[in-house]
């Protein structure tokens, strides 16, 4: 049986063995995904004895997405620049890692405005850590004209621009609504608008009719943001689709088989989220 896993510390929130147990029973397959506490100090060792523990590989989160990079030597291009990972699988009996975190977030959002085409458009993005990063290196992939980033630490904003190049640019909170006149997507990458978080600050009046509004927060399943963007019936992109699109890749490393995210699977999940859900 094959066997993997999401480490992180702490871990018990996760919703990724929701997610992959779900696909293997849907497909007939025998495997499982578990998750497993590990601590700092614990992660070089875990990391390098996984197929000693009995995995194929792993899903990493925080704390350790910027720390796992010291230890696992073969990565992709995606994690180099990025600067982060998030999946850890064996190739040719090497291990190897990538992020899905930026591949997620583009395939939720063509599923969910479909036709949806970013070339030579400008995007607005809050926030500069970690999601952020995965976000603006797909999105320039998908050659966006311009990406601009709004955080509450301008310093840490034009950090950001500076690793990516000259297609990114800060902005600061004074300039938002002259600045989010001409984009065609908006996107919130911090946890602000999340449960038990101060919401985002963000008046959408200056928006052109026809943008997309994406949220990657998934707890409340439609944040303050999103409801917003509704209300100025803009099309919207929730935060959960991205958690099961990221998802994809590692699966099909692991248990060498594709799967497909799908209205059951999305309310599988939404459901744990909110009991209260209804399609």
């Amino acid at each position: 049986m094959k066997k993997a896993c999401v480490i992180g510390f702490p871990i018990a929130h996760s919703r990724s063995p929701l997610i992959h147990n779900h696909w293997l029973k849907t497909h007939g397959l025998q495997g499982l995904y578990e998750q497993r506490e590990v601590k700092p100090d614990e992660l070089a060792h875990f990391l390098r004895n996984l197929a000693v523990e009995g995995y194929v590989g792993c899903n990493v989160t925080i704390p350790h997405k910027e720390a796992a990079l010291s230890i696992i030597s073969e990565v992709d291009d995606i994690v180099r620049r990025t600067g982060s990972l998030n999946t850890v699988y064996y190739e040719g009996g090497a291990l190897k890692a990538t992020s899905t975190d930026g591949e997620g977030f583009y395939q939720n959002l063509l599923a969910s405005v479909p036709g949806a085409s970013l070339a030579g458009k400008k995007v607005l993005m809050t926030g500069a850590g970690g999601a952020a990063k995965a976000i603006a290196e797909r999105l320039l992939r998908a050659d966006v004209a311009e990406i601009k980033i709004l955080n509450r630490t301008l310093a840490r904003a034009e950090e950001l621009c500076a690793a990516f190049g000259p297609k990114l640019r800060a902005i600061s909170q004074d300039h938002f609504g002259a600045e989010s006149k001409d984009v065609a997507l908006l996107v919130n990458t911090t946890s602000q608008g999340m449960k038990g978080q101060a919401e985002l600050d963000i008046d959408l009046a200056s928006l052109p009719p026809d943008a997309i509004v994406a949220d990657i927060v998934y707890v409340p399943l439609q944040t303050t943001l999103l409801a917003q963007a509704e209300t100025r019936g803009l099309r919207t992109v929730g935060g959960l689709g991205m958690l099961l699109h990221q998802a994809v890749v590692g699966f099909e490393k692991w248990f060498g088989l594709r799967p497909e995210v799908n209205p059951e699977l999305f309310a599988l999940v939404a459901r744990d989220i909110d009991p209260d859900f209804r399609p």
